[in-house]
């Protein structure tokens, strides 16, 4: 068992050291394994997802991004929020390119934050605790505060939506429309290119915007 948990570590560090040489700086998921082949692609529609945000509440993605399968408008109640943009990415207070990532987003988020888009943090940092060496790692909570990180963190805990999205590799980032529709993605940190994808990112989030229905609110 010892024997197979050094394998472990050290096929992440060489997956790491590779990943950098490449230009891109990516983080894998301990005591998980990644199929390419079950990527998510643009265009497909993002799996629905209940996380919790705090203890006993939970935010769900239907309630802002939603596919409409009545092939008819139905009678939208009040409290019912209006569709937004959502923008998620998963991460891990143990991986370094997405500490990287992070303040490009925080950046993006402070321009965006007051219009119809919804930014997650999904911390899968429980959901890895178990595993060798990670035992001891930070609470992404108190974690992203001491950063001057302040979009909203949704815990996956036990790995479920890191699985259905086919996240085992960080960062990775995902964008959706009101429909629940994939339009962007990204995994992983590129080195030199931060300004490139601040732009990019921004340039699709407001292309997205753009195309939201009026609020009905």
């Amino acid at each position: 068992m010892l024997i197979m948990n050094y394998i472990k570590i050290l096929s992440l560090v060489s997956f790491f050291i590779a990943s950098v040489l490449s230009g891109q700086q990516a983080a894998k998921t301990p005591g998980m394994d990644s199929a390419d082949n079950n990527d998510l692609q643009v265009g497909d529609i993002a799996p629905s997802w209940a996380l919790m945000y705090s203890p006993g509440k939970f935010e769900f993605l239907k309630n802002w991004a939603e596919v409409d399968t009545s092939g008819a408008k139905l009678r939208k109640f009040m409290s019912q929020p209006d569709k937004h943009v959502v923008l998620m990415s998963f991460f891990a207070t143990w991986c370094q390119p997405c500490m990287k990532e992070l303040p490009i987003l925080e950046d993006v988020y402070q321009k965006y934050k007051d219009g119809r888009i919804k930014f997650f943090l999904v911390d899968i940092t429980e959901a890895t605790r178990n595993n060798p060496g990670y035992e001891n790692m930070p609470k992404a909570g108190p974690f992203l505060r001491e950063k001057g990180v302040t979009m909203q963190i949704l815990y996956d805990t036990r790995g479920k939506t890191m699985e259905r999205y086919n996240a085992q590799t960080l960062p990775r980032l995902f964008v959706m429309d009101g429909n629940r529709m994939l339009t962007f993605m990204r995994r992983g940190f590129h080195e030199g290119e931060e300004e490139k994808f601040n732009k990019e990112l921004s340039a699709e989030i407001e292309r997205l915007l753009s195309q939201l229905p009026p609020s009905q609110n």
